[in-house]
């Protein structure tokens, strides 16, 4: 039987990281996949789940979890109900955030532990991910789902002058209609650490196996970003998928039952991946 089963461990400057394990009863010693959300993204969105369940399904343990500072609250998990601290992320605090995860799949105090322990990240979920595996033994393959080779790309570079001396910058939130805002501490977060926050220099350093997937029509991160990492680390496969969006054919909220055609093909491709030596 595939059981979701839900916790909830410290995270960066002591907030809470919800995260949720998804299972079959019978194989609770399966190997772990640990999936890291993007920008303006949360565990629950759209095909996670149903992304959950499948590789449940195909003999694996697929831990989802909300970043600390992800502006969702455990009252509204799946709203942008905490603009305060979503303005206040940096991504050395997801950094944090994902050893915390890691070292509490690592504790066995929930499940089961396992030498086995795969990443998948997306978009800047993607970019942390990278450097996260650059650091982290613990990791044993990694696969970035139309992540990005700099976090740069996440706004026009020319705004930076105007989000430092006004000291916050909104992001539009098109589902929503909210203005998310940043403050500039992101900014200052890349300007202190350019060499452990370079995620094209990060990615030369990983030797394990990676899987580099990109749609060719992904509006969002061009798919150029993908090529820039697989030139910086020529090991890695990459995986380019026709017609596929920034988000595989996902969206929010997914009423269906089935996965998107495009993100039935990644997911296929994951397993298959993952299973190889």
């Amino acid at each position: 039987m595939i059981v979701q089963e839900n916790f909830v461990t410290p995270g960066a400057k002591g907030r809470p990281i919800a995260l949720d394990i998804t299972v079959d009863t019978e194989k609770r010693d399966a190997p772990l996949v640990i999936f890291a959300h993007g920008f303006k993204g949360f565990k629950d969105w759209g095909t996670h789940n149903l992304i959950a369940r499948y590789f449940a399904q195909q003999g694996f343990r697929f831990l989802k979890f909300n970043f600390s500072h992800n502006g969702t609250t455990a009252d509204e998990p799946t709203e942008f109900a905490d603009l305060t601290s979503f303005s206040e992320n940096t991504f050395s605090i997801e950094l944090d955030d994902l050893k915390h995860v890691l070292d509490f799949a690592a504790s066995g105090a929930a499940f089961k532990r396992t030498d086995q322990v795969y990443l998948i990240g997306h978009s800047m979920g993607g970019g942390v991910s990278i450097i996260q595996t650059a650091e982290d033994s613990r990791i044993k393959k990694l696969i970035t789902m139309a992540a990005v080779a700099t976090f740069r790309n996440l706004w026009p570079r020319q705004a930076e002058k105007q989000w430092k001396l006004m000291g916050v910058m909104h992001f539009p939130n098109q589902r929503t209609g909210q203005q998310m805002p940043v403050k500039s501490t992101l900014l200052d977060d890349l300007d202190k650490n350019p060499e452990r926050l370079n995620i094209i220099v990060r990615a030369t350093e990983i030797a394990r196996p990676w899987l580099i997937a990109h749609g060719d029509a992904d509006p969002t991160v061009p798919l150029s970003h993908a090529q820039e990492l697989h030139a910086a680390q020529p090991n890695a496969e990459l995986y380019i998928i026709p017609g596929g969006d920034h988000v595989f054919g996902g969206r929010h909220p997914y009423t269906d039952k089935q996965l998107p055609a495009v993100l039935q093909q990644f997911c296929d491709k994951c397993i298959t991946f993952l299973q190889n030596d």
